[in-house]
């Protein structure tokens, strides 16, 4: 990763928009190795689909990002990498990875986002970059790398 947008990330970034954090989401993405796993922490509406739409941006996805809830999970194509967008949020147990044959994507050679990492932590793997996002206030978000 980029040493400037890594630091920055750790240091903790501000947004003033939606379209500052796909901003910062693309940017980050032009620095992502193809296998990297990003776990996304963070309450319902502090922009986790919203930065994984900047994620996708900048791995050249042409297609719409939506939240995949009911879904599970999407697949985008893009020209750099393919991105899977996993939202864990329905999963009642960890047990399900299993059933619904999620670990197929929890390994090489996908960028993962996981929306609510914490329902398959045990299923995440080591080096999964955790990101931490939040609203400061009305018209502000922040996304910190832990």
């Amino acid at each position: 990763m980029d040493s400037s947008i890594s630091a920055r990330l750790r240091a903790g970034v501000t947004t003033a928009s939606a379209e500052a954090t796909r901003s910062l989401a693309a940017e980050l993405a032009a620095t992502l190795p193809p296998d990297t796993t990003l776990a996304l922490h963070g309450d319902m509406g502090v922009g986790k689909t919203t930065f994984v739409q900047g994620l996708a941006r900048g791995l050249g996805v042409r297609e719409p990002v939506t939240s995949p809830t009911f879904a599970i999970y999407n697949v985008h194509r893009g020209t750099t990498h393919t991105l899977v967008h996993l939202d864990a949020y329905r999963l009642e147990h960890e047990r399900q990875v299993e059933s619904l044959l999620l670990e197929e994507f929890l390994t090489n050679p996908w960028c993962l986002a996981v929306e609510w990492p914490e329902k398959i932590a045990a299923w995440l793997p080591a080096n999964a970059w955790h990101l931490t996002l939040s609203i400061v206030d009305s018209d502000r978000h922040r996304v910190q790398l832990r």
